[in-house]
């Protein structure tokens, strides 16, 4: 099975909701399931299990979570088969829900039970046609390189006040800026949050630059841990962080210094630390999702390094996925941004270049996270990788990042 979550923003940039796509089989490697075959698995809705199995926090917080379901699935038993809360759960149809009786009643009964209801796929000719379905939809999911927003909008506000518009595929952050200075959606989904940066950028805050300072200095070779543990110093955050870690760590012994801190943690844990909590403090006045993504891709591609026989590159790799968004961080091209910290040349060679056994998996986390199945489906197979275990690696990463944030 593979399972990936997608961001919903607003014209703000602030995360209101994600949307789980999934794919329970390789259907590159069983052809048959590309037909009729595919409603042989009609009646799961894998959203729902993931949610149920890890609880709607570790997939997106306290946010609403949009789980699509088909023309058969729509009619099991939703209401008891999902245990987390109703009202955070949208589910999302298609056009092969038509606008018949006994979809109309089972969307109503749905919502009913607490249920949001959301809706993709619609040209704007059919709009009238579905008008029952349309008045107990909450969304309606436009592409809007296909649709006349204006037009849109006056026929929504007329017909359904009510019912939120979110564009999708939303590439590049010109496209996003232009419908967001329109107020043109309630919500956004696309690549554009994570665009690359190409053209100079500011210059560093004076905090900042601090931090950059100390991922310089623990991504050096043979690294010194007092060196280290001084401008860690400097800051308060970073000290109640370390604390924190330390004592999880070795609830019986006294700290006595920041440097002593250090030393118990040592070099390895300690450089994996600061990687990390450094980067959460570089992005504290981006997006959430750029932390997020940030964190994710590190600790998935770490989680990767077994599966793509890369186990002895498992910090290698952590370290990839962690930059792999330093340049929206910094606000700088990629180049400068990692001529600012000290990482490999391997490193470097995955993230400017694309080249090497890094970017291999880097490469796949990028077209996984875009839910590019079909891509991810062609590489499983042509590498005879099991697809749980892709799955079963990115579970984990949620559930790294969930914990990770607990005091």
């Amino acid at each position: 099975m593979l399972a990936t979550l997608i961001p919903l923003f607003d014209k703000k940039m602030n995360v209101l909701a994600y949307s789980i796509f999934t794919q329970r089989e390789n259907l590159l490697a069983q052809p048959s399931l590309l037909g009729t075959g595919s409603l042989d698995l009609a009646t799961r809705v894998l959203g729902l299990e993931i949610i149920n199995n890890m609880g709607l926090g570790s997939v997106s917080e306290d946010r609403s979570v949009f789980i699509e379901v088909n023309e058969v699935s729509v009619f099991t038993d939703l209401e008891h088969d999902c245990r987390v809360d109703h009202s955070k759960v949208v589910l999302l149809g298609n056009s092969r829900i038509k606008p018949t009786d006994q979809y109309v009643k089972r969307i109503a009964a749905l919502r009913q039970c607490g249920f949001s209801f959301a809706i993709k796929g619609l040209a704007y000719a059919q709009f009238d046609e579905y008008r029952p379905i349309l008045d107990l939809t909450d969304y309606i999911l436009l592409n809007h390189k296909r649709i006349n927003i204006a037009v849109a909008r006056s026929y929504f506000s007329k017909n359904y006040p009510d019912l939120k518009l979110i564009a999708v595929n939303v590439n590049t952050r010109e496209e996003y800026d232009a419908l967001a200075d329109r107020d043109a959606y309630s919500m956004y989904e696309g690549e554009f949050f994570r665009m690359p940066i190409s053209e100079g950028g500011k210059e560093l805050a004076p905090l900042k630059a601090t931090y950059v300072e100390l991922l310089n200095v623990v991504n050096a070779p043979d690294f010194d841990l007092t060196k280290a543990a001084d401008t860690i110093s400097r800051d308060t955050a970073l000290v109640i962080s370390m604390l924190k870690l330390v004592n999880r760590m070795s609830r019986n012994s006294e700290i006595t210094s920041v440097r002593h801190a250090a030393a118990m943690l040592g070099q390895k844990e300690l450089k994996k630390w600061i990687n990390t909590a450094v980067t959460k403090e570089l992005c504290t006045d981006k997006p959430n999702e750029i932390t997020r993504l940030s964190l994710l891709r590190a600790k998935f591609a770490e989680n990767l390094a077994p599966v793509f026989d890369q186990a002895g590159l498992a910090n290698e790799l952590f370290l990839t996925g962690l930059f792999s968004v330093l340049d929206i961080i910094l606000e700088k091209p990629m180049e400068e941004a990692l001529a600012l910290v000290n990482v490999g040349r391997d490193i470097q060679n995955a993230l400017l270049k694309h080249e090497g056994g890094l970017a291999e998996v880097l490469d796949f986390m990028a077209a996984y996270e875009n839910a590019s199945f079909q891509e991810v489906s062609r590489q499983l197979l042509l590498k005879n990788i099991d697809d749980d275990k892709i799955y079963d690696a990115y579970i984990k990463s949620l559930i790294w990042y969930r914990d990770l944030f607990v005091a």
